[in-house]
């Protein structure tokens, strides 16, 4: 069973070298690193900040619903 409070994010690397990270349930959430750890490091503090932003705005929070999955494809 998943964390009900754990959001999906999804890190990939960037032109320049470092990565990115971002949330589909929580549209303009974003992160920039060096390295994978760092990312997610930031990560998690842009969740925080953007979750606090919603609550002092009197908005919702989303409900974390995007699955993640991993699949692996023969080469051609």
């Amino acid at each position: 069973m998943s964390d009900p409070n754990a959001y999906v994010i999804l890190i990939g690397p960037t032109p320049d070298g470092g990565y990115g990270a971002w949330a589909p349930d929580l549209p303009g959430c974003i992160a920039l690193g060096d390295t994978v750890e760092e990312t997610e490091r930031e990560m998690r503090e842009a969740i925080a900040f953007h979750l606090a932003g919603l609550r002092e705005d009197g908005l919702p929070l989303p409900a974390p619903t995007t699955i993640s999955a991993t699949v692996s494809v023969a080469a051609a």
